[in-house]
């Protein structure tokens, strides 16, 4: 069943003012802001009612059951699927696309991590969950990202949404539905940027299957984000609520939803041994319903259950610091590299300032994402200093990913060299580029 809205006429007008836009640069702002925390998606209110005659029907986004598909990211191959194409309300899943968008922007330049978006009086309204932004503030692009991922802040990502949309949120929505149109989500219609109850805010299992293997596939650069636990908000940790990064193994996100009409949604994204699955869930009647669902599911996609070790709880809870009983990943990987080492730095570069913190330690290419995290994250561990990081690369027509410690200064990234090749590990130091889009600035962030 196709779902749309009245207003599918005036949706389809601004296609060409959405693709336009698309190649004009977005508007920087500047200032500070503050927040407070929130946990739990819950609406203060009740949501509107969809239309009773899509309730009555049956088949509506409140239907009985939950829906459910499983898909292997390479081929894009369904694994299984129930109800996958039932109507369901996204909830909070709704901030996926609002995030595909920002990664456009990012991707072509449109704006940066460090670009600061305007906080409207309606941006600062909207309900709980949220930071606590304030109209006339501003917040940096990565921060919103960072507070979309993990806390699922409505706040942050209706500022983005407004920034994304030209100054509204309305508009946004509208390109939200043709990028969904693009990817052949043919039963979903988005209404905001945040995922708030709206009765013309619809979608389906299906549907954002195809939203999550687009970001996983085509942002890969962007990954990071979804995979970090909390992270320092103006002196504020800010904790992420998807518990499938602490209790699945191999879990690399990505997002979670609930409104009293929508229910428990979850997508989460997970590799093991280079096979990547991508799993939906919506309609389930508690979080432990959605979770047990979803560990089944990948479990039997990738054909058998791993227990999470301690080692890999704490990694995931503290994933800057990870335990030392954590294994180096196997060093078969890490022979191939995209740079060599420095051997000839230019002049400007021969004596830096010691607090210049733009020089980055590389760690070696790996095949596997999962191993080229835990190389960064024992890294970390063993110097002590530098943001653990991973990077996706292409090399000699290969999907490879890079481990590093960027925010290094240059004596630092030195040192830490020295200290890792002291224990048999290979590392380079490089200069961090102007233009990197994947370093997420904070001390876990990985």
């Amino acid at each position: 069943m196709q779902v749309w809205s009245k207003g599918r006429a005036a949706m389809l007008a601004v296609a060409g003012l959405y693709l336009a836009g698309l190649a004009e640069p977005l508007p920087a702002f500047a200032h500070d802001t503050h927040h407070r925390h929130h946990h739990v998606l819950r609406s203060a209110s009740p949501a509107p009612a969809p239309a009773p005659s899509v309730a009555a029907s049956g088949f509506g986004p409140t239907s009985p059951g939950a829906s459910a598909i499983l898909i292997d990211v390479s081929s894009g191959q369904v694994i299984s699927s129930q109800g996958a194409d039932t109507p369901r309300y996204p909830a909070s899943l709704t901030k996926l696309m609002t995030l595909d968008l920002a990664f456009q922007a990012l991707t072509t330049g449109r704006m940066t991590l460090d670009t600061q978006i305007p906080v409207s009086a309606h941006a600062a309204s909207v309900e709980p969950v949220k930071l606590g932004l304030r109209p006339g503030d501003t917040i940096a692009v990565r921060d919103a990202i960072l507070a979309m991922t993990t806390m699922s802040a409505n706040d942050a990502a209706t500022a983005l949404g407004e920034y994304l949309g030209g100054g509204s949120e309305a508009r946004c929505a509208q390109m939200m539905t043709l990028r969904a149109q693009a990817l052949g989500m043919a039963q979903t219609e988005f209404a905001n940027a945040s995922g708030l109850p709206n009765p013309n805010q619809v979608t389906t299992a299906r549907d954002l299957s195809l939203l999550a293997r687009d970001i996983v596939v085509h942002y890969p650069q962007f990954q990071t984000f979804f995979e970090v636990t909390s992270f320092n908000f103006r002196g504020r940790t800010v904790f992420s609520n998807n518990q499938m990064l602490k209790s699945y193994a191999g879990a690399t996100g990505m997002k979670t939803g609930y409104t009293n009409l929508a229910e428990h949604n979850l997508i989460t994204s997970a590799d093991r041994n280079g096979k990547a699955l991508i799993g939906v869930v919506l309609h389930e009647p508690s979080w432990g319903h959605a979770y047990v669902q979803m560990t089944t599911m990948l479990d039997d996609g990738f054909g058998g259950h791993v227990p999470m070790t301690q080692e890999m709880v704490a990694a995931a809870s503290h994933p800057a610091k990870p335990p030392m009983t954590v294994s180096q990943p196997p060093a078969e990987t890490v022979a191939s590299r995209t740079t060599e080492h420095l051997t000839e730095l230019p002049d400007s570069a021969k004596q830096p300032p010691s607090s210049t913190k733009r020089w980055v330690a590389q760690l070696g290419l790996y095949h596997y994402k999962t191993n080229a995290r835990l190389a960064a994250l024992q890294a970390r561990q063993l110097h002590g200093h530098g943001i653990a990081q991973i990077q996706h690369v292409q090399h000699n027509g290969k999907d490879l990913w890079l481990a590093q410690l960027t925010g290094l200064t240059y004596d630092g990234a030195h040192d830490t060299c020295r200290v890792m090749n002291a224990h048999g590990h290979q590392c380079d130091v490089q200069p961090l580029a102007a233009d990197h889009l994947a370093m997420l600035n904070e001390p876990n962030g990985i």
